[in-house]
């Protein structure tokens, strides 16, 4: 296998030009954090552009930052928290669930796969905070889109069709982000002992409250007692959790406020500082459903009052355990000990409940060549996603067949 090295957007663009004229596809890597996630590439050459790194421009007081793709997620954050500010689609972390410690999550990658943590109930996610971006497609042109201005009108807003693209339509070149306050003081409140319908019912109370609620998980007791947050492992019970944000008075006050309103539900701890960083990191991370390695790891996005009987209706066909993010909308299912590594389950449960969307996030090459990795797409917009990458990449030669076979 042949590396093609690029420092800058006009070395990418003669790589892939270069690609296009032999018709030879490309794997593109950035930090290579998350180069497990979707099917295996049958390609022979890799463009890395982890040198393309560094904040560009980057104005506090407008809320902006520019910079080269692949800057590390650290220093983003480093950047932003220096000036009380932060990432609000909180990012997730995927290297212990996917085996990559060595490597380096990057801005452009977590824009690439779209990647939202628990927050996104509230400040949405990577799409909604992607301002801007200078690319190459899949015919070695050097473009433009978006802008550097919070309020800007350019067109179509290709930020949202590259998010989520997983570098199928462009390699991102450099990227331009709205960031928001980083939020003085964090709580959570926990609610212990509830069953998963009760759980998902007592986090809508509380995502529906006026208590500005920023985040709403539920760890059913065998993921609970996997946690390093001390008040969740010892209660060995299911534990749900409702996060508070905000200035210290105003957390205090929100927070007692939202005890008073789910008392009913059973009883209450809460959780301040390091204990509430620590337990939404986990929850974001899923490093609650890491081990055991060989485990297939599914990511789920649903309806919330569905989320239950679609867990449910897994566990019944396959051997797997779960937990719930995004107020219920997002369930993490490991399934172990399954040759489709739970496909039909999961698919199955799906399609049985209402619908959603089923993303094998963790298994063996093997196993992601012969499954559908993403949800299977119906014949018209299957039929779209394909005019869509004739459109940015004609022949082919980005990262071909990642998401979609021939897409």
């Amino acid at each position: 296998m042949a590396a093609f090295h690029a420092v800058d957007a006009k070395q990418v663009s003669e790589v892939v030009t270069w690609a296009a004229a032999e018709e030879q596809p490309l794997e593109i890597v950035g930090g290579g954090s998350k180069r497990g996630v979707g099917r295996p590439l049958q390609v022979e050459h890799v463009l890395e552009v982890s040198a393309l790194s560094g904040i560009g421009e980057y104005e506090p007081a407008e809320l902006v930052l520019t910079a080269a793709a692949a800057t590390p997620l650290t220093e983003i954050e480093a950047a932003l928290d220096a000036n009380h500010q932060m990432f609000a689609c909180e990012p997730a972390d995927w290297r212990t669930l996917l085996g990559t410690e060595s490597r380096t999550p990057t801005l452009g990658g977590a824009l690439s796969c779209n990647l939202a943590g628990p927050r996104r109930i509230r400040a949405g996610a990577a799409r909604d905070h992607f301002l801007g971006f200078q690319s190459v497609n899949g015919r070695g042109e050097i473009y433009k889109a978006g802008g550097k201005v919070v309020k800007n009108v350019t067109g179509y807003d290709l930020c949202k069709l590259i998010a989520g693209a997983y570098g199928t339509l462009g390699v991102l070149t450099e990227v331009t982000i709205r960031v928001t306050p980083k939020p003085e003081t964090a709580r959570t409140i926990l609610l212990l002992g509830l069953d998963d319908e009760t759980a998902v019912r007592a986090m809508a109370e509380g995502l529906n409250s006026p208590h500005e609620v920023s985040g709403a998980a539920h760890l059913p007791p065998t993921v609970a007692r996997r946690s390093q947050v001390s008040a969740i492992a010892r209660a060995g019970d299911a534990v749900t959790a409702l996060r508070i944000e905000g200035p210290e008075p105003s957390t205090a006050y929100r927070g007692q406020a939202l005890i008073e309103m789910i008392r009913s539900y059973g009883a209450t701890e809460c959780l301040d500082g390091s204990d509430t960083e620590r337990l939404w990191r986990e929850v974001r991370d899923a490093v609650l459903v890491a081990e055991p390695r060989q485990s297939h790891v599914w990511r789920i996005s649903v309806t919330p009052s569905r989320g239950p009987a679609i867990a449910a209706d897994i566990a019944a066909r396959a051997s797997a355990e779960c937990y719930y993010d995004w107020g219920g909308g997002l369930i993490w299912v490991a399934v172990a000990g399954s040759p489709d590594a739970g496909a039909s389950a999961v698919r199955t449960a799906i399609a049985t409940h209402g619908g959603g969307h089923g993303t094998l996030l963790r298994a063996a090459e093997s196993v992601r060549a012969a499954v559908p990795v993403f949800e299977p797409l119906p014949g018209s917009l299957a039929a779209l996603c394909a005019r869509v990458k004739e459109s940015f990449d004609p022949r082919r030669v980005l990262n071909p067949g990642r998401m979609y076979a021939g897409v």
